[in-house]
């Protein structure tokens, strides 16, 4: 049942699409202009909808950024034929500048699931604008606002935010044929054609170029980055937001026993957070408390598993009590999960005392189940928190600020992915940090940003940690990877401090890469 709630719960945007003509890169007026496609060239490109156009400013610090949005589709054409098969929804800002741009970097971001839209990354981090929370990133009181985003990436960058094919307003054209994007292999193909196209059409293959993704959109930026090479696209960097390119490491089932091993440091990040911890501990520095919890599991914990029903009675209850300590659960349900405690059983489990469950994507938030008894929360109250106020802004900024009409559903999170999603493995482990590796090796002069959050519960930040160790780089290419960690979630950025150390942090390594 959990395994399904997993699933579920990787989805972050989803939605569907229409397409539209994108135009050459637009030059700024005054006005929004909606451009409108030569009627012969519209057919040939099969394009049925207008590319919105709209010029606007945002001031960040003391200085006035002035930016150019284009909003429309790119169609996905099958390579044989030419036929679209489907058509991909995006959002692009360029800043105003007197300088070429194909000298500016050029970034494309997406979000994850797989089955969820762009647009936290989109207003949450990287655009000019954000959906306003409380300062701690929880939900404030309806009706929900957009403001300024004063730590936008777009003083680095130009982006792109795209929508993969089932999320957003992003469409296959016959619905029966939609499942060929949905798969590992799928997404990877169609998100690449996207980038090509988007480099030709606005005459941006000699701008320094970037990828962000965030959750399962790691997974699909690392597919992305050997894919691409082979079609003589190369990055300078990747930046991978929670990441999650090994599944093997998260996915929680008999047999599988990385995943509890790696998730127990989040296990004390979270009890630490809300206070379940003996004095000593929460007494401690959650990075102090991090690190002996890291060494418990990977010298204790993880090799007692091999062995589990072979401890002695001493050797049982020594490892009891430690873990007990560290997560903050009672020696009693421990044992009797057999030292297995999986996800569901830990949220349910660690503040029930309480009769409040702890989130999934960001374990600092709380929530009341239906009964506080059961294995597994009903629900993410982390989600809850930030999938309507995030849903309404966008709506209303899609429409009024941007100029893009549609009656069309925005697939924000599921909704659009309409049949199982193809692993493209066999008895295994969906696993992108291969290609990733083969293009850092082919591109020595990649870069890869890693951003983790401490509260983390769904790409566990020690996960990360052992997947980019298993890359088995050189030490020189090593080098080229980065990684940052937040006091938050797997949305860091919703988190203000988090969000200026985002910002922070992107800076030098956006500055680094094109140095």
């Amino acid at each position: 049942m959990f395994a399904a709630f997993l699933t579920s719960l990787f989805l972050l945007f989803q939605s569907p699409a229409v397409a539209a003509q994108p135009t050459p890169t637009p030059t700024p007026s005054p006005q929004v202009t909606v451009k409108i496609g030569d009627p012969q060239e519209d057919k040939k490109f099969a394009l049925d909808e207008p590319t919105s156009v709209t010029r606007q400013s945002i001031r960040v610090g003391s200085r006035t950024l002035n930016y150019t949005v284009t909003t429309g589709y790119m169609p996905i054409r099958e390579e044989r034929t030419g036929e679209t098969e489907a058509k991909i929804f995006f959002m692009a800002y360029r800043l105003d500048t007197p300088n070429p741009a194909e000298k500016r970097p050029l970034m494309f971001s997406f979000n994850g699931g797989p089955g969820s839209a762009s647009v936290w990354l989109h207003l949450g981090a990287l655009g000019p604008k954000r959906v306003q929370m409380l300062d701690n990133g929880f939900m404030p009181p309806p009706p929900y606002k957009m403001v300024d985003n004063e730590y936008t990436w777009l003083t680095e960058t130009d982006l792109v935010f795209i929508d993969p094919v089932g999320t957003g307003f992003s469409r296959a054209l016959d619905p029966k044929k939609a499942e060929k994007f949905f798969s590992v292999n799928g997404d990877i193909q169609s998100v690449g054609e996207f980038i090509r196209l988007y480099l030709t059409r606005y005459e941006r293959w000699s701008s320094p170029l970037f990828l962000v993704g965030e959750s399962y959109g790691t997974t699909r930026a690392a597919g992305l980055s050997g894919y691409l090479f082979e079609k003589g696209i190369a990055f300078n960097g990747i930046a991978l937001v929670s990441n999650v390119m090994n599944f093997q490491t998260i996915r929680f089932a008999d047999g599988n026993d990385l995943p509890l091993t790696f998730i127990f440091p989040s296990y004390a990040a979270t009890a630490w957070y809300h206070k379940k911890l003996p004095a000593d501990l929460q007494a401690k520095p959650l990075e102090t408390v991090l690190r002996e919890a890291e060494s418990f599991s990977v010298n204790e914990y993880g090799p007692a598993l091999t062995r589990i029903d072979r401890l002695s009675p001493q050797e049982k209850d020594a490892l009891l009590e430690k873990y007990s300590r560290y997560s903050g659960l009672s020696k009693s349900f421990i044992d009797q999960n057999n030292f297995r405690v999986d996800l569901g059983e830990f949220m349910k489990e660690l503040l029930r005392d309480k009769r409040l469950m702890i989130g999934r994507l960001d374990s600092r938030f709380t929530g009341y189940d239906s009964s506080a008894a059961g294995d597994n929360p009903d629900f993410d109250p982390s989600m809850t928190a930030i999938r309507t106020p995030y849903t309404a802004v966008f709506n209303d900024y899609v429409r009024r600020d941007l100029k893009f009409k549609t009656d069309l559903e925005y697939y924000i999170l599921g909704g659009g992915i309409t049949s199982p999603w193809n692993w493209n493995v066999n008895n295994g482990y969906a696993n992108t940090s291969i290609p990733l590796s083969s293009a850092m090796r082919k591109n020595p002069y990649m870069k890869v940003f890693v951003a983790s959050g401490y509260y983390d519960m769904a790409t566990p930040y020690f996960a990360t940690e052992y997947t980019l160790s298993n890359m088995n780089l050189e030490p020189p290419l090593r080098k080229n990877v980065s990684v940052k960690y937040y006091e938050a979630g797997h949305m860091m950025y919703i988190e203000k401090s988090s969000l200026k150390k985002l910002k922070d942090d992107i800076v030098g390594f956006i500055r680094e890469s094109v140095s």
